[in-house]
């Protein structure tokens, strides 16, 4: 992570987004949440398929993919097993794929990163749901959120001023194996604050436990959406957040977080939803 520039948009970006998704989180239904994962997960998603996509006007496959992740994040609002979502869009899919006009080959490669898209997404980012629906969900949510961005924070910042010795420069050049350790302490820190402001259900345990795990879990998301990214020749997933790049970029650590978390505290801290 070494040799960044300072990129003053990165704070006014940050400055807009985090007080809006704060008040959606911690004062509005959780329905509106759903909305917002919903939302962003699409956006996502959108720039997933117009990067592996290229120029090949797969609208149909798009737009199954679009609803199909929708409807993954917000099942159980919408009282709809996830069976039959994943086993009707994936027959969609499949009927979609045999009308297109791109050659076959492209095809049967379209139709595999459709699917893809779907689950890498959608079946991640229906985990912050899950966590929201816990007792005291929207704190966990904002606990996860912060300890996330904590870990990306240090990771960017440690890595940009000390970073040597690459983590995985295949994947991704500029992460540094001292961007990974500045993760870890930023996140350890902030998991320590969250849990002692406001969750006392968690343990001073458990917030250095997830402190290791969320940044270990984050690095792994990042660097997967690194591999995509690299496989398509891109920089960005695209631009649509100043400073940030595209919604795929944000969110790309959170796609591996969220389920780590929401794992952890139903299957370590025994906790379960309230409905």
């Amino acid at each position: 992570m070494s040799g960044r520039r300072f990129d003053a948009r990165r704070v006014y970006t940050a400055a807009l987004l985090i007080p809006a998704v704060y008040a959606i989180i911690r004062y509005l239904p959780s329905w509106a949440f759903t909305l917002l994962i919903a939302g962003g997960g699409s956006m996502a998603l959108y720039e997933l398929y117009r990067m592996t996509f290229g120029e090949r006007n797969n609208h149909y496959l798009i737009g199954l993919g679009l609803v199909t992740t929708a409807a993954i994040i917000g099942r159980t609002h919408l009282n709809l097993p996830l069976t039959d979502i994943v086993m009707a869009s994936t027959l969609a899919t499949v009927v979609a794929m045999l009308f297109l006009s791109t050659p076959l080959d492209d095809r049967f490669k379209d139709l595999t990163v459709t699917i893809f898209g779907m689950l890498y997404i959608g079946m991640t980012l229906s985990s912050l749901v899950f966590t929201r629906a816990l007792p005291s969900g929207e704190w966990l949510v904002l606990f996860l959120a912060v300890v996330t961005w904590a870990g990306d924070i240090g990771a960017y910042y440690v890595g940009s001023l000390w970073g040597r010795h690459r983590l995985a420069p295949s994947l991704s050049p500029k992460k540094s194996a001292e961007g990974l350790a500045g993760g870890i302490a930023f996140a350890i820190v902030a998991a320590l604050l969250a849990q002692r402001w406001a969750l006392p259900l968690l343990s001073v345990t458990d917030a250095l436990i997830l402190g290791f795990l969320l940044t270990g879990a984050g690095s792994a998301g990042d660097l997967c959406e690194s591999a995509i990214k690299r496989s398509v020749g891109v920089k960005d997933s695209g631009g649509i957040l100043p400073g940030h790049g595209g919604m795929l970029d944000r969110l790309d650590s959170l796609l591996f977080t969220a389920p780590a978390f929401y794992y952890y505290v139903v299957l370590v801290r025994g906790l379960s939803p309230l409905h």
